[in-house]
């Protein structure tokens, strides 16, 4: 296959393309080239609009400062969808300006104070339309949260006992975002630690975005579930961009989200986070 797209791809002077690591949505390769190096991301049996959204996420991040890949190329070979992207080499640098450029990232306020995108987000296992509203709550929780309860449970991962804390769960929080106002900022919308990067100049860069405009707080969630966010990151996101004294309440929220995601995608081994995420909020 890799022979073939040698030809296909449009970049010219292709020497070598090695498989790298891409995450769990899909296949990834540096390409070695007679000039620089670029990124390819294939996702098998796909149209190539299933990158749409992310390149539409990109570019608004590139437009809001904030150091991202750019895109190179986009379209489909034989089936399968591909994104050639500007290949960014790592090193090291500083959560502290990590936490200021995500903060700067969520001051860029979609213009018509609405809530979405323009474009639905695109999963290997799960879509979301996106569609456009004055509701962060109705955003969040009838098309994000309620979505992935049925999903869940027609996959049977949980019972009667289950949906029943699931329903307890989403009053606290609907009555808690009835409460709440939120702003739509532009937001990564999977923010975890496998989605940043330190550049060879030790500067931060995102990438792999999921975008909408949302509650920041729905970004700052996904930071809390599986590390690689620390002290000085908060501290800075704080001194850019202060959060208001009750955040943390919601924030599990969004914690819950994305434990519910990797519920669905990787089954029961996910089971015993979701359920004391669940009473955790319970019992706050």
């Amino acid at each position: 296959m890799l022979e073939h797209w040698e030809q296909e791809l449009p970049v010219k002077g292709i020497q070598k393309i090695t498989p790298v690591s891409g995450g769990d949505v899909n296949d990834a390769y540096r390409i070695e080239t007679d000039g620089e190096p670029c990124f390819l991301l294939v996702q098998k049996g796909r149209a190539e609009d299933f990158y749409a959204a992310e390149i539409a996420g990109l570019k608004a991040m590139l437009e809001a400062g904030i150091t991202a890949p750019k895109v190179l190329g986009n379209g489909q070979i034989e089936g399968d969808a591909f994104l050639l992207l500007e290949y960014l080499d790592e090193g090291a640098g500083s959560q502290w300006d990590l936490g200021h450029m995500v903060a700067k990232m969520h001051l860029e306020h979609q213009a018509d104070d609405q809530f979405g995108f323009h474009l639905p987000h695109e999963g290997g296992d799960i879509s979301f339309d996106n569609a456009w509203t004055d509701s962060w709550r109705k955003l969040f929780i009838n098309e994000r949260m309620d979505q992935l309860r049925d999903r869940i449970a027609a996959q049977g991962l949980w019972d009667d006992n289950d949906l029943q804390t699931y329903d307890k769960v989403r009053k606290i929080m609907t009555d808690n975002l009835k409460a709440h106002e939120s702003e739509p900022s532009l937001l990564h919308g999977d923010l975890w630690a496998g989605n940043y990067m330190f550049l060879s100049d030790g500067s931060p860069a995102l990438f792999d975005p999921s975008p909408l405009y949302g509650d920041r707080e729905f970004d700052l969630g996904a930071t809390t579930v599986f590390g690689g966010f620390g002290k000085d990151f908060y501290d800075a996101y704080e001194e850019t961009y202060p959060l208001s004294e009750d955040a943390w309440v919601r924030i599990r929220f969004y914690k819950l989200y994305l434990l519910m995601v990797h519920l669905m995608k990787f089954g029961s081994v996910y089971s015993s986070s979701v359920g004391h995420t669940m009473q955790d909020i319970l019992e706050s």
